[in-house]
């Protein structure tokens, strides 16, 4: 069965009785961010391609209170490692290091504008760690959606300037050369909405997701994967050296005739690697119009066609993943319309769009098979939800 997501309000009780503990005493402050599921469009964003995510219900809470002291203390209840669950860190002295998951937090405390005071805070999450459905995003914009509130710092940014610094927090702190889909849908999603977001533009198109008969089924394959090793700069890097000799600023402008009159100016690797991500774009733009026609069937199509793109030529997939989108297909003509693997890859989920009525049925046929295969799935039924927010504490 699907996993009970818990309530943004046990998340804030939890994490103001850890406040209470660890400080003692009540945050004054708080927020929460979402996690989000991408539902078409991988590896697109940093080529300057279209995406098309929607924000989960489950999210990341942050709470806390302005000190005077110049330090910040930071607890985390769901590091999802060995790590040092509580941490400190200088005011005017803004610098990563260890733990890894206080980079995130160290890097958006530098990037916001004006004067930030010391601060306390605690984390808690139900965005599951390492699934690809971008838990350091939420991070990012809760802790972001925090610190604006207080004294000192400057709020009445444009919204775009907000999500590009808790971009650069994690480029330039966490070491991921992530595209801006992740922040851009935590602090701006709608409820009942998917998203189109052209990445080079910076441009949204909100989607009606409010078919009460359809559903968004995210399945967590408990493989983790992390994206700050080679593989992720890799290929990125693959993808700027290619549009180079495409004689384009970005992948966005390629198409595949002038990949193909290039091919022997590129290695075959680099090859497929471009192919999949003019192909992806092209996808996901056609995917946007399915959903808004209502055409499901055609939705499905273009989601096991990026699957196989991104398994074949991008190269992101893995045994488990593959696993979870051949046992769902497998009831194809059950309810099931389509999956593929979603996020950077490696591990992670897979998102399959689902009839409601049968959502039960096809969560028991995939996990029986996966489980036969040696595995264990966690399961998410997810209603499109809404970006970050303040929350009264």
């Amino acid at each position: 069965m699907a996993e009970k997501i818990r309530t943004v309000d046990s998340l804030l009780a939890e994490a103001s009785a850890a406040f209470l503990k660890r400080f003692g005493s009540k945050p004054t402050l708080a927020a929460k961010a979402p996690g989000r599921v991408n539902l078409i469009g991988e590896h697109t964003d940093y080529n300057g391609g279209f995406v098309f995510p929607m924000a989960l219900p489950m999210v990341t809470v942050v709470v806390g209170s302005p000190t005077k002291t110049g330090t910040c203390r930071v607890e985390t209840l769901t590091p999802g490692t060995d790590e040092p669950q509580y941490t400190e860190f200088a005011i005017d002295n803004l610098e990563k290091g260890k733990p890894k998951w206080c980079n995130y937090v160290i890097g958006v405390t530098a990037q916001m504008p004006g004067k930030v005071p010391s601060f306390d805070a605690v984390i808690v999450s139900s965005v599951p760690l390492g699934g690809g459905v971008s838990s350091s995003a939420a991070l990012e914009v809760g802790v972001y959606t925090l610190l604006e509130q207080m004294e000192g710092v400057k709020s009445n940014i444009a919204t775009i300037e907000k999500i590009l610094k808790c971009q650069r927090a994690e480029h330039e702190f966490a070491g991921m050369p992530c595209g801006i889909m992740d922040q851009f849908i935590s602090m701006m999603a709608q409820e009942g909405h998917a998203l189109l977001l052209d990445c080079r533009s910076n441009q949204g198109r909100l989607v009606p997701l409010a078919d009460p008969n359809l559903v968004v089924l995210v399945t967590n394959s408990n493989v983790k994967h992390e994206l700050t090793g080679s593989e992720y700069p890799t290929r990125r890097r693959q993808c700027q050296e290619a549009a180079r000799v495409l004689g384009v600023s970005t992948l966005r402008d390629a198409t595949e005739a002038s990949l193909r009159a290039k091919r022997g100016s590129v290695d075959e690797e680099t090859f497929r690697r471009v192919r999949h991500v003019i192909s992806e774009i092209k996808r996901t733009d056609e995917a946007a119009t399915a959903l808004e026609n209502g055409d499901y069937n055609q939705f499905g199509k273009l989601m096991v066609q990026s699957h196989n793109s991104l398994r074949d030529d991008y190269e992101v997939s893995c045994k488990e993943l593959d696993q979870l989108v051949e046992f769902a297909m497998e009831k194809k003509g059950e309810g099931v319309y389509g999956s593929r693997m979603t996020g950077g890859g490696f591990g992670g989920c897979t998102v399959t769009l689902v009839q409601a009525r049968n959502v039960n049925q096809v969560i028991e046929h995939i996990d029986t098979r996966y489980k036969a295969a040696g595995n264990q799935a966690t399961f998410y039924v997810c209603p499109p939800s809404e970006g970050a927010r303040k929350i009264t504490v």
